[in-house]
């Protein structure tokens, strides 16, 4: 009994081939985080698929099938300057601003943003989405690729973002900041200071005091934008203001 092969699957082999000799999938992992169950047919497995450049943060909802994974909903650093974040694209609250504008986007998409609104106010507080009404929060898993995964991540912004924002991701809080492995305790305080960009601010000020020209050199997009550090909280509370009303 022979199986005819798919048109192209040699292709298909020889980029599978491809990206494993470059280090730039890791397949044991990939394969753990595409399986369906059989007795769930052909409904796909969804992802948030977080990954970093030097200058961009980008976060997508795909599934994967045989021609390869098809992307649903994406959400990119670049498109903050629209919503008032105009320099740090890179940082843990541009992260956590991707991952709520990839969640209210994806909900929007599929008519569930009025029913699953998540937390409207940053608190840090561990927040897990709940049924309600007919159709459940939209879920999907982590999909982190070869980032490390160290406690204070920014991958685990974005994740913090899109469970704000609304969806149905696993997790715990043990890799957030603010959580303490010692004691178990974990501190919301810690983690929305870090998503409200009070780690950037404290080592703006700190700069500013004991060295002008590294802080001139280091933020020179921030004083181009008029941004001071007393000025960054309210810069992510409004541009999380203006990604929900959008």
């Amino acid at each position: 009994f022979h199986l005819k092969p798919l048109k192209g699957s040699s292709g298909i082999n020889a980029e599978y081939g491809r990206r494993r000799r470059e280090g730039k999938t890791d397949y044991f992992a990939r394969k753990r985080l595409i399986v369906q169950n059989k007795n769930k047919y052909n409904t796909p497995k969804y992802r948030l698929i977080v990954r970093f450049t030097n200058k961009t943060i980008i976060a997508q909802i795909a599934y994967a099938t045989i021609q390869g994974d098809k992307v649903v909903c994406d959400a990119r650093s670049t498109e903050l300057p629209r919503y008032g974040i105009k320099a740090g694209l890179t940082n843990y609250a541009s992260s956590y601003a991707v991952g709520l504008l990839l969640a209210r986007r994806l909900n929007q998409k599929y008519k569930l943003d009025d029913t699953y609104k998540g937390v409207e106010e940053v608190d840090g507080e561990d927040y897990y989405v709940e049924k309600e009404g007919e159709r459940g929060a939209f879920y999907c898993v982590l999909d982190v690729g070869l980032s490390r995964t160290s406690a204070g991540a920014r991958v685990f912004g974005v994740l913090k973002g899109a469970v704000d924002g609304g969806l149905d991701i696993p997790h715990s809080n043990k890799r957030f900041p603010g959580f303490d492995p010692e004691s178990g305790n974990y501190d919301a305080a810690t983690h929305r200071s870090r998503i409200l960009g009070s780690h950037v601010s404290n080592y703006m000020q700190s700069l500013i005091e004991e060295d002008n020209d590294a802080y001139k050199r280091q933020f020179s997009q921030y004083l181009k934008e008029g941004i001071m550090p007393d000025m960054l909280e309210n810069v992510y509370i409004n541009a999380h203001a203006a990604i929900r009303a959008d």
